[in-house]
């Protein structure tokens, strides 16, 4: 049985499998904190038995199989401890390298050992469950799940950006989204989502940044502006909500505040525009932003110091985004376009806009960027051949996650991490 079943087994015989998490002994008696994947459990063993020896010989991370009786103990880390009848070593591990005191770089370097922590297998637990979550939400939606190329032979948020990759004699890059292939995607089943890994070759060393990460996208026929915002809160909502549904023991390892999450779930999402974000910068922090430049980190941080909810940000200035959100109508200087910025610290977690349909904007944009508008001649035809309106946007998942756990870095919201200065393990 796994562990996480030891509540209800109080004075039943059990067996379980798993390793060795904490050992402390005396000649008397052994005490082994016992995890496998669901929790750990307080098993003991006395001088007096005939596996006593066997248990001495056990070092952390070693593989065992335990039998024993369940009984409650208020003093065992889970209230509950298994009484050694027999105990099974199935390989006595080596020194285990990581001890209490270790650099977040040491850590790094032994990550394949480090995922055995408590705090990153709950993290990897939530991030399951946001990736289900995410499938969930846009199957039920009557969305269908489309794969884009990892390969792809031009950019789409900016070249900067791009990792380059010998391909047999010719060069190609690495994906920075999936949007211009959803965009053709959408005229044949109109409503795509699709969640897949992202690279963009940043020379960023902040905590919210990864040279790998995985994005959660979608597009839509159809679709504008307001809609589009509203499918971006009500995913961002029900992911909060299977969390708590399915995670709220791994919330509290890793010290998250349930009831927050709670109450967030509760409450409606606010829109704002780019140009009320400046005034509320601008009365309530005393920060004058230039109209026309982007937020920075330390804008947004400053901006969501006031709000306890995520909130939907519109209308950037045109000048400043990619080239195929389009000009709004009503006010030519502004993007029919958003970012979602998360409470607390985290920042954007969602870009997404109307998509350009002219075909002579989106020329001159990508002119204006030293973009070479044949090199998107396919992409041109989608405007060319029934083009409608279409919006779409990108969650990034490891940002959700590092929001729902509380984490202090990004780079503990995915398995192996990949930065600026890491590519190994």
């Amino acid at each position: 049985m796994n562990i996480e079943k030891i509540p209800s087994s109080v004075g039943k015989a059990i067996e379980i499998k798993g390793w060795v998490y904490r050992k402390r002994e005396s000649k008397d008696i052994i005490f082994l904190i016992i995890r496998d994947s669901h929790d750990i459990v307080q098993c003991t063993i006395k001088a007096d038995s005939k596996d006593f020896e066997k248990a001495q010989s056990l070092t952390m991370e070693s593989s065992v199989i335990v039998k024993g009786h369940v009984t409650e103990d208020k003093r065992a880390p889970t209230g509950y401890e298994v009484k050694i009848s027999e105990i099974h070593p199935v390989h006595i591990a080596e020194r285990y390298p990581i001890t209490k005191d270790q650099s977040p770089e040491f850590l790094m370097d032994v990550r394949h050992l480090w995922l055995r922590s408590r705090q990153l297998t709950a993290s990897m637990k939530i991030r399951h469950t946001v990736m289900g979550a995410i499938h969930k939400f846009f199957r039920d939606r009557g969305y269908y799940e489309f794969d884009p190329p990892i390969f792809q032979p031009s950019q789409c948020e900016g070249g900067a950006t791009l990792f380059q990759v010998k391909y047999f004699d010719d060069i190609t890059y690495l994906t920075q989204s999936w949007q211009l292939y959803a965009e053709a995607a959408i005229f044949a089943l109109e409503k795509v989502y699709d969640v897949s890994p992202t690279f963009r070759a940043e020379r960023s060393k902040t905590s919210r940044h990864l040279a790998e990460f995985w994005m959660a996208e979608m597009e839509a026929a159809w679709m504008e502006l307001d809609e589009v915002t509203g499918v971006a809160k009500d995913e961002v909502r029900f992911m909060i909500e299977e969390v708590l549904k399915h995670n709220k023991k791994e919330l509290e390892i890793l010290g998250q505040d349930i009831k927050k999450l709670e109450a967030i779930a509760k409450k409606p999402f606010p829109t704002i525009t780019y140009t009320k974000a400046l005034e509320i910068l601008r009365e309530k922090e005393g920060l004058k932003i230039q109209w026309g430049k982007d937020l920075r980190t330390i804008e947004e941080d400053k901006l969501m110091k006031h709000f306890d909810t995520p909130v939907v940000v519109t209308h950037y200035p045109k000048e400043i985004m990619a080239f195929y959100k389009p000009r709004d109508p009503k006010d030519a200087k502004t993007a029919l376009c958003f970012d979602m910025l998360a409470p607390e610290g985290y920042g954007e977690i969602i870009g997404g806009s109307q998509r350009d349909t002219d075909i002579k904007a989106l020329t001159d944009s990508l002119k204006k960027m030293g973009e070479k508008p044949e090199n998107y001649s396919w992409y041109m035809d989608l405007r060319r051949y029934g083009s409608v309106p279409h919006s779409g946007y990108g969650l990034g998942v490891e940002r959700v996650v590092a929001w729902l756990c509380h984490l202090e870095n990004i780079k503990d919201a995915i398995a192996f991490p990949r930065t600026q200065r890491r590519f190994k393990p």
